[in-house]
This record gives C-alpha cells, structure tokens and sequence, in this order.
C-alpha cells in the first residue's frame, strides 16, 4: 500500500487532500512546513510528496531540491494557489513529477498520484532489473573497512582513474570493479573481465590484444582481443600479479597511449578502455623478486583499494548471511529459514579461510540440511565439514564423507538432500505427516522426494 506525505501550511488543504487520499486506501501522513518533512523524508520511505511552493518556514521549491537530494527517485508533485506557467516549469526543471493548481481538482489530483506512483515503481523495477541483468550484487556491510571502500567507489567511480583493487581471494574484489564500472560515465559501455591466472602465457597476448589471420599456427581467423571488446566501457584484469613479462610489457604500452597491436599485425589500434587491476599478491614483493615490472604497477595503482577477509570484518557476518538466506531460498523457491542469535554466533567463530565465498556456501549448505530455524548446533554440525566437531546427535548422523565421490555440486546436494529426509523419517518413525512438518514442506512434496530417492523404511 502506498505511503502518501503531505507538506502543506494550510490547515484545510492537508485535511482536503488527506481525506481524499486516504479514501482511495493510501497510508498519508502530513505537516505543516518543510523542514519537518525533510526530516520525516530521511526518516521513512515515502512512495510520494504533494508538497506546497508557497510556506513560511521554508519555500516548496527549497523542499524538492534538498528531498530529492535525500531522495532522488521520490516523486514530487507541487501544489500551489499561485501557479503560473513560470512555476510550473521551474519545478519541473528541478526535478517534480508534476505541478497543481489550488484548489486541486479531485479526479486530476487522483490520476497524477496514481501516474506518480506508477512511475516510481517503475523506476524501482529498471533498477532491480538492472542490476539482475548485470548481475552486481550490492556491497555488504557495515564495518569501517566496508565504508571506506563504498566511499571511494563513489568518489572514484565517475572518474577515468585506473584502480588497482588489492585483497584475499573469495573476499569481494571482482564486486568492486563491477560497482567502480557502474559508478563510472561508463556503465552503459561493457565491462570485459580476463583472469590472468586462467590464461597460458603463450596465450595471454592474443587474448588481451587480439590477432590476425595466419599470426601462429593455430590462427585460422582474425580475433579480437578483450582490449578492444572493451572500448568504451571498463577492461577488469583479474590476477594481474600472474601476468607474463612481455603481456605486461605490451599492456604499459597500451595504458600509455591508448593504443594496441593485434599479434601478428602492424595497425595500431586506438582503445578507450577504463582498467581496473585485481590480485591477491604483494605486488611489491613480486616487483623485488623480479616479476612484476614497477612502471606498470605505477600506471595501474592509481587508487589503491584493499578487500579486507572475512576474518577483520566478522560484525558483518549476521548481515550477510541473512542476504544470503534471502537469496538462495528465493532460488529454491522455498521459504526463508530463520536464524538463530547464537548460530550467527557461532559462524563468527569460525576461521572463514574462504572469506564470502566461503560463506555463501556454507549457508547454503546449512539451508539444505537443517530444520525451520538454523541454531548453532547445525552450525558446528553442518557448517564446515572439514572441521572437527563435537559428538552431537547430528554429527553421529552425519558420517564422515567422500567429497570425490561426486562428479558435480547438484550430485552432492541430491546425496545430502537424500540423507537429511532420511535421517528425519527415521527419527519421526515415519511418520511422513509428522516429518513433513518438522521440516516445512508439503505432505505430497515430501512423498516425492521419498519416490524420487528410492527410500524405504527399514532400509
């Protein structure tokens, strides 16, 4: 449902207009000057403001500006006894979905605020959307260290600047390039990511930089190389410290003066390309053992951002992990399990060698194979199969497992998922009605999985 402020002085207008409102079923909260309602709009979220130009405390016109500072998508539409065309577009300019006259007619007033908040939905949506299609998940996190980079990003991101993003591995640096991308003038340009780590040296040259036709014996047509894919938009070299001397060699050139030459041809190209560096090296010691040159590690370290571990940032754990929850139930199309306190507790505890990526698997293992709420039990039981636990019920249910016997992740989860019904089957007598409550699902999904995995009592 949505929810409606009203910034008006005039006592009558905001009973007119709430009345009206609240009959077409919308929450509505009013005030009587503006700098109360900049202070309820930084407080709440509001889906639209019918606010008055002409006030005492503060002028309409000052309320839409610093409201839409606070809060650019919030739809505006002013209202005042005085409009003139003047006004009109002058609020228009500063950013109002619409402008009425006083004293508003009744059907107008209903279509604009419908069509006000049609087209704040709507702008939600793209920017969902958006983000699905680019697939940039939001940074997490409220520790100092998370702060710091959410600022720079900001700060950085609509510049030209190369950035080199400096962090363990599973600890967020890919994350950090996709938002400096979509921070940047650049956003609707392509962001091309090349894992130097994953390329064979012999390789990396043409992969970064193309070739043509009959360069090497294995270069049956002209290719185009990920330097010049990425023209106009962000090139993300992912473990730069694993690079090649001569691929490093080629990429100072091409960082110098934009310019870049296929393998095995003599055109040189021009490339408007933003690089944002990453590696979980100490480019300085590689620079002193003689395998990372210091004019490119100068030409790439522009800015400096460094993902701290999991490990200095553990207060962020609980909010993680319930975004987590969020988004793998949502994949699974089932319910969001609860957590408890201690279990959050007892991740915190844990030594997270795998930093975020680390986490996000084990809370998905942990959503598999436990109960309604999660507890701390399940943590110590379930969370980190590698690790010694105490003798739980649990754990005795739980053998010892050969990892290598499964070919893929979707075997292991059948196995697990297999195991769990049958542990709970067993403990409920089978009692499938029973069973099926005890870990929330439906009586016929639960006959369908026993099918499904050949289980039978006695077995």
């Amino acid at each position: 449902m949505a929810k409606i402020l009203i910034i008006d002085d005039e006592r009558s207008i905001r009973s007119t207009l709430r009345e009206i409102l609240e009959y077409e079923d919308y929450i509505v909260e009013d005030v009587d000057n503006g700098v109360d309602g900049l202070e309820l709009i930084q407080k709440n979220d509001y889906d639209l403001v019918l606010c008055d130009i002409k006030m005492n405390r503060m002028d309409g016109m000052e309320v839409l500006t610093e409201g839409l500072a606070i809060k650019p998508d919030l739809p505006f539409i002013m209202i005042s006894g005085h409009g003139t065309v003047e006004t009109a577009v002058e609020a228009s300019k500063k950013g109002a979905f619409d402008f009425i006259s006083k004293p508003p007619d009744l059907n107008r007033l209903l279509i604009t605020v419908r069509n006000a908040l049609d087209r704040g939905s709507l702008v939600v949506e793209a920017k969902v959307l958006k983000r699905k299609v680019s697939k940039v998940r939001p940074i997490l996190g409220e520790s100092q260290a998370i702060l710091k980079i959410k600022e720079t990003i900001e700060r950085v991101g609509p510049t030209d600047a190369r950035v080199l993003v400096t962090g363990a591995n599973g600890s967020g640096k890919e994350l950090v390039a996709r938002w400096l991308h979509e921070k940047s003038n650049r956003s609707n340009g392509p962001i091309i990511e090349v894992n130097c780590a994953a390329i064979p040296s012999e390789l990396i040259e043409s992969e970064l930089f193309g070739h043509e036709k009959g360069s090497f014996t294995s270069a049956i047509k002209q290719r185009i190389g990920k330097f010049e894919s990425a023209n106009g938009g962000t090139l993300f070299l992912d473990e730069i410290g694993d690079m090649s001397q001569s691929a490093q060699a080629k990429v100072l050139r091409a960082l110098q003066e934009s310019k870049i030459t296929r393998v095995g041809g003599e055109k040189e190209i021009d490339v408007d390309v933003r690089v944002v560096a990453a590696t979980n090296k100490d480019l300085l010691k590689e620079i002193e053992a003689g395998n990372f040159r210091m004019d490119l590690y100068h030409r790439l370290s522009v800015i400096l951002i460094h993902v701290p571990p999991l490990t200095e940032r553990r207060d962020d754990i609980g909010l993680l992990t319930q975004s987590f929850l969020d988004e793998i139930c949502n994949e699974y199309g089932m319910p969001v399990k609860k957590i408890s306190d201690a279990a959050i507790d007892a991740l915190k505890a844990l030594p997270w060698t795998g930093n975020i990526r680390e986490l996000r698997n084990m809370v998905e293992r942990l959503i598999i194979l436990s109960d309604k709420i999660i507890t701390d039990n399940d943590v110590k039981a379930f969370a980190n199969p590698s690790a010694p636990v105490t003798a739980t019920a649990a754990a005795a249910a739980t053998p010892q497992t050969d990892f290598d016997q499964f070919t893929n992740f979707q075997e292991y989860k059948d196995y697990a998922e297999r195991e769990y019904i049958k542990f709970k089957l067993e403990k409920n007598n089978w009692n499938v009605s029973k069973t099926a409550d005890d870990i929330d699902i439906q009586r016929s999904h639960l006959y369908s999985k026993i099918e499904k995995f050949g289980l039978k009592r006695g077995e």
